[in-house]
């Protein structure tokens, strides 16, 4: 196993962010956490308590990203549904700090069953963004409903251009506020500067903190096949650098069997850059999974 800071003081540092912001949000009394083979995971809960045949959704972040990171989408989808935000273990936030080497897949897998059955009772629908999508797509619960996925891994190789890893390579070997900036306005449309401003410091906290971990590959045919029983619907943005539509959108189809949506004028961060395009999405695809 392989923690995701680089030291104990580097933890309490990203720790102590994401508590700060929690709390300055309003939502501090709906943070929690539960025990899973994977460790401590760090729970943000929302919302009006499910009617029956009524899924909640449950959030799953993508790499280097966490609850307290989403907590404006959250806040929108909670004043009409419950909404459970999940920090990854082995990602920077407040769950374990530690991921295995190998066969992540299944180990995120049985993760995501363990920490369902403690916090929230009856179906879901799984919304995951890029990483949290593959998540969603390793897990097998019956509480699984449907699936949204945003700019989501597992389906296909992540391309990196050579832009974006001209952007990367100074932000790994000395982060600073400048240069995370510069990263993130790679990974989002033309045009988004605001995004970028929100999202540097928090990326030269993840750059001088942490260990970042590479984006998984494509999960087996003969998994996803086992997941074309459960409605899935998947999302990408126009301009996303790593996962373009042109690529994704076919792969959701035929190896998925999923609608597909696109998001104009959007990169890869969705929540960030199009939360309303989102909220819309997940609003439509959970009214049609409800009975009752």
């Amino acid at each position: 196993m392989t923690s995701v800071y680089r030291s104990e003081q580097a933890r309490a540092e990203v720790r102590r962010w994401c508590v700060d912001r929690i709390e300055g949000s309003g939502l501090a009394q709906a943070r929690s956490e539960v025990m899973t083979t994977a460790g401590i995971t760090g729970v943000v809960t929302a919302g009006p308590e499910p009617r029956v045949g009524e899924p909640s959704v449950v959030l799953l972040p993508g790499t280097n990203m966490n609850a307290a990171l989403c907590l404006p989408v959250a806040d929108v989808l909670a004043r009409e549904r419950r909404v459970v935000v999940l920090d990854l273990p082995g990602q920077p936030g407040l769950s374990s700090d530690l991921r295995p080497r190998a066969k992540r897949s299944s180990w995120y897998g049985k993760w995501l069953t363990e920490a369902l059955a403690q916090v929230v009772p009856g179906p879901v629908v799984v919304v995951g963004h890029s990483l949290g999508g593959a998540v969603a797509l390793a897990c097998d619960a019956p509480q699984i409903v449907g699936r949204v996925l945003l700019s989501s891994a597992g389906l296909v190789r992540l391309r990196v251009p050579v832009s974006l890893l001209a952007a990367t390579i100074p932000w790994l070997l000395r982060p600073t506020v400048a240069r995370s900036t510069a990263l993130v306005r790679h990974m989002a449309a033309p045009g988004r500067g605001h995004v970028a401003d929100s999202l540097g410091e928090w990326m030269d906290l993840v750059g001088r903190c942490c260990r970042t971990s590479l984006a998984p590959p494509p999960l087996p045919s003969g998994l996803l096949e086992l997941r074309r029983s459960v409605p899935t619907l998947v999302v990408a943005g126009q301009f996303d650098p790593f996962l373009p539509p042109r690529e994704l959108g076919p792969a959701a189809r035929c190896r998925l069997g999923a609608e597909f949506r696109l998001i104009e004028g959007a990169g890869h961060l969705l929540l960030d850059e199009s939360p309303e395009a989102v909220l819309v999405a997940v609003r439509e695809f959970c009214a049609a999974r409800t009975t009752g």
